[in-house]
């Protein structure tokens, strides 16, 4: 492995890391476009699943005296029947296709939601909606480590103060990517060169994720919720621009 892929490696890492800290999910959007430049798509997803793990647990004590788990079930449920789908298409997936597709949806729905002086909230569709936005984002979680982005907007339209969204997308993806992880595993994408990235980018996940937590305990409802859309836009010009340049 080259300096130069370690470096990028280790600065998705630090992104990833500090991204996750500060709103409870986004290491994928935030690293994958930089380690799918240096990294085969399924080495790159394995090592997004594996350090949003990682950063999902060092910050579990934010979260986890609030967990509603009646509130979170019903997306948990359908994305863990999804995740296993995600990891088995993983090997015939386009990579390029994915960040592409990702980044359109949210640069769309981010800059309308940034646009507007308030916040849309729907009552819509009820539990079998939010089934529906768990399949997905399980089936994305399996396929890249991309849990996040479907229960972010999903969140952002169903309402609710910084603790209760950050609660609900950390409870989701820690439990979603555990199970990407082990469908990595059995389908055989934890390989040596995986193992090696991950020792690359251990000490940046960590330090990442103290930095975005310490962040996060200082802003408001309103701060959170901008920073996570404004997250969400930026991150989905990279993943449109890494998908035209690849």
């Amino acid at each position: 492995m080259s300096a130069e892929v370690v470096g990028i490696i280790v600065a998705g890492a630090l992104l990833g890391g500090f991204v996750n800290g500060l709103t409870g999910f986004g290491t994928g959007l935030t690293a994958i476009g930089l380690w799918l430049y240096v990294l085969p798509a399924p080495v790159a997803a394995s090592l997004v699943i594996a350090t949003s793990i990682l950063a999902q647990v060092q910050n579990a004590p934010l979260i986890w005296r609030r967990i509603d788990w009646p509130r979170t079930l019903p997306f948990v449920i359908p994305a863990l029947a999804a995740v296993p789908l995600g990891a088995g298409i993983l090997s015939i997936a386009d990579g390029r296709a994915i960040e592409f597709g990702v980044g359109l949806f949210l640069v769309l729905y981010a800059t309308v939601a940034l646009a507007r002086s308030e916040a849309i909230v729907v009552s819509w569709g009820g539990r079998p909606a939010d089934a529906g936005v768990g399949f997905a984002s399980g089936l994305l979680g399996g396929l890249a480590g991309l849990s996040g982005p479907l229960m972010a907007l999903w969140a952002d339209l169903r309402g609710g103060g910084k603790e209760a969204r950050r609660t609900l997308l950390q409870t989701f993806n820690l439990v979603v990517l555990v199970a990407a992880l082990a469908g990595h595993a059995v389908a055989g994408h934890l390989t040596r060169e995986v193992g090696y990235a991950l020792l690359a980018a251990l000490p940046g996940t960590v330090l990442g994720a103290l930095a975005g937590a310490a962040v996060y305990r200082r802003m408001g409802d309103r701060g959170y919720r901008r920073a996570v859309l404004a997250l969400l836009l930026l991150n989905g010009c990279c993943l449109v621009l890494f998908a035209r340049l690849r």
